[in-house]
This record gives structure tokens, sequence and C-alpha cells, in this order.
């Protein structure tokens, strides 16, 4: 399968960027070269395997989600330039 210069520039205008003739040139090979190996791998016998999502067996690991206080209040807002004993006082966005 091949691709024109005229479909790169569309690519690339999607992109928002701008190739002279000689990189469309180029990228327009690049882009064949990359359809022609999906139409290789399209061809490939794949009755029977199982589609998978990663070729690596990942293992979920599940833990206990239990409340756990870390640091206190007092020691959070000590950190803070403003707090009014409660709660970071920060500038007004609106």
């Amino acid at each position: 399968m091949s691709i024109s210069k005229e479909q790169v520039a569309a690519i690339a205008g999607l992109a928002r960027l701008q190739l002279d003739e000689d990189k469309k040139e180029l990228f327009a090979g690049q882009f064949a070269q990359i359809l022609e190996y999906m139409d290789t791998l399209n061809e490939v016998d794949t009755d029977g395997v199982a589609p998978l999502y990663s070729p690596v067996q990942h293992a979920t690991v599940y833990r206990e989600d239990e409340v756990q206080r870390h640091c206190s209040r007092e020691q959070v807002l000590a950190n803070a330039p403003e707090e009014d004993g409660t709660f970071f006082i920060v500038p007004r966005i609106v």
C-alpha cells in the first residue's frame, strides 16, 4: 500500500507540522513501509490464539485498604505559610 505526498501533507497538517517536499517524499516512503509490514502481520494465522494486552504476565497485588495517620494535623499545618488551625489559607483565585 502506498501513501501519497498529499496524504503526508494532510497528516502533517493535523500535527501542525510544516514539511518541505523532500521530507514529504521521505515520510511517504516510511509510511508505505509501515503499512506493508502491517499487511504482513495481517497474513499471520491467529486462529486459536487468545488476545493479549501484554506479552508479560502481570500479577495484581491487592492489599487491605486501611486508614493510617502518618502525620498529625498540627504537623502538616506547621509547613503552611498561612493556616487557621484547621485548613490551609490560600489566595482567592476567582
